[in-house]
């Protein structure tokens, strides 16, 4: 019985000590690996301020700017591309007649035909001085002068009757003729003669044609009539003296009168020199 007892404790202890052994053998656990921190969240959308509640007073209304649309082509921005209609650019705008321009292409469907001079044009009237005489309603008028209130293509101009009206007006003044002969478009005033010689530009509202000279009106520039001589002064009288007045000798009565008186005189001494004879 003791035998089996010590057989028991030997064999429990031989379990332990197996088990013991195993458990200093086995590998170590592996640790789970960590995770990844969490994206960060994005922030909510800021929400627009509400606007603040309407005061009790009226507040002015806003003035809205008007949607820009595309308007009728600019003559100057033509004249000034083209380089070298630089005078009658800078008339135009002086004169404000860019504004007229512009209503007349936008606002009315018949278009504008421009006599545009070329600086060389213009060098002949500035050196004489003539521009500079003129006045500022002159000068608007002599721009008026070579613009026609309606579009006219160069074919156009075989058609058109004469005397053509300008802005300037119409009338003996402001005669303005266009002849054509072949490819030749001849324009005169009475006091300018030129001829179109090219196209600046031209679509179906605006035709700008080159001439080289400036269309001067016969209303502004016509030779004035000669001032009436002045009148001869009177001669002073000698020494405040009176001039004896003199009859004037129509009828000859006078040398009549002369005559009878003689004859009464000579009758007279006869009949007093017979009276005594006796």
């Amino acid at each position: 019985m003791k035998q089996q007892q010590t057989t028991l404790l030997s064999f429990s202890a031989l379990v332990l000590l197996l088990f013991h052994c195993t458990l200093a053998q086995s590998p170590a656990p592996v640790a789970a690996p960590a995770k990844a921190p969490a994206a960060a969240a994005a922030p909510p959308p800021r929400k627009a301020p509400s606007p603040p509640p309407p005061s009790d007073a009226a507040s002015p209304p806003v003035m809205v700017p008007p949607e820009r649309t595309k308007g009728p082509p600019s003559v100057n921005k033509i004249l000034d591309k083209a380089g070298h209609f630089t005078f009658f650019s800078r008339l135009i705008k002086t004169t404000q007649e860019d504004i007229q321009l512009f209503s007349q292409l936008n606002d009315s469907s018949d278009g504008v035909t421009v006599f545009a001079p070329t600086d060389g044009a213009f060098q002949t009237i500035i050196k004489s001085g003539t521009l500079n005489s003129l006045t500022d309603q002159e000068k608007i008028v002599l721009v008026q002068f070579h613009i026609i209130p309606r579009f006219l293509s160069t074919s156009q101009f075989q058609t058109v009757s004469n005397p053509i009206k300008t802005l300037a007006g119409s009338g003996k003044g402001f005669g303005l003729n266009v002849i054509t002969s072949e490819s030749l478009v001849n324009v005169s005033t009475g006091l300018t003669n030129t001829s179109v010689s090219g196209i600046v530009y031209t679509d179906s509202k605006l035709a700008i044609y080159q001439v080289d000279k400036v269309l001067l009106p016969l209303n502004l520039f016509a030779p004035k009539p000669p001032a009436p001589a002045p009148a001869a002064p009177k001669k002073a009288k000698d020494d405040g003296a009176e001039s004896p007045v003199v009859p004037k000798d129509v009828s000859g009565a006078p040398i009549i009168v002369t005559y009878y008186n003689n004859l009464v005189a000579i009758l007279g001494a006869v009949m007093f020199a017979a009276m005594f004879s006796l």
